[in-house]
């Protein structure tokens, strides 16, 4: 089972960091146990932490007056995310909710400020993250209203696989196919659907509880 100590040394931004500013910052961290269907931040909350996902798998979401739902992004175990709430100290803009039993490291602000104003690798992480979030979410708003159910999961699964924000991921990924149909806004029966389409086309290998990745870059393009 990885601990918050294997998340901090697998972090990018955390390779910078000497041996007693780690230990330190891991000191630091507070990590939690979240259920399948459990929250682990609402939208409307104060940002008082940036999160880390342990293990499991995140959904942010975002759900209107009238009941219509949004999902901004599935958060896989290995990445960290909502540093651009705690820079802006606003309010949680999205619910996070764990699609299956979730453990999360909770960084404070307090860390995460210190960390900010004394390193400068840090900072470069934070601004590489930033841009890579950009980009992802100009791709959601373009395959949300252009792309057909099939290209959807595609896309969403190859965003899944991006070596900067989720560099925890390998080729294989453990993911159901009502959490693929969660993250991609589509039926389980359609996103089954979807992956019998890519699999036949080479793209991917569906298994027993996961898929492995064999074309990434054709699963990022599918559909254009």
């Amino acid at each position: 089972m990885r601990s918050c100590a294997d998340l901090l040394r697998a972090s990018i931004w955390a390779k910078s960091l000497t041996g007693a500013e780690l230990r330190q910052v891991e000191s630091e961290m507070i990590e939690r146990v979240v259920p399948a269907g459990g929250f682990v931040s609402h939208k409307g909350e104060p940002v008082d932490h940036w999160i880390g996902v342990i293990d499991g798998l995140l959904k942010l979401s975002s759900m209107s007056s009238e009941g219509k739902a949004v999902t901004f992004a599935g958060i896989p175990g290995g990445a960290w995310f909502g540093e651009g709430s705690v820079l802006k100290s606003e309010p949680r803009r999205y619910d996070v909710v764990a699609l299956r039993e979730s453990r999360v490291a909770l960084m404070t602000r307090a860390t995460f400020t210190r960390l900010l104003d004394s390193s400068i690798p840090f900072n470069r992480f934070l601004l590489n993250q930033l841009n890579e979030r950009l980009a992802h979410f100009i791709a959601l708003v373009e395959y949300d209203r252009m792309l057909d159910p099939d290209a959807r999961v595609a896309r969403c699964l190859a965003a899944l696989f991006n070596p900067y924000l989720y560099p925890g991921v390998g080729p294989q990924l453990q993911i159901s196919q009502e959490e693929i149909g969660l993250l991609s806004g589509v039926s389980r029966q359609r996103a089954n659907q979807a992956l019998q389409v890519l699999e036949k086309k080479g793209l991917l290998r569906v298994e027993y509880g996961g898929i492995t990745v064999l074309d990434l870059e054709g699963m990022g393009r599918y559909g254009s």
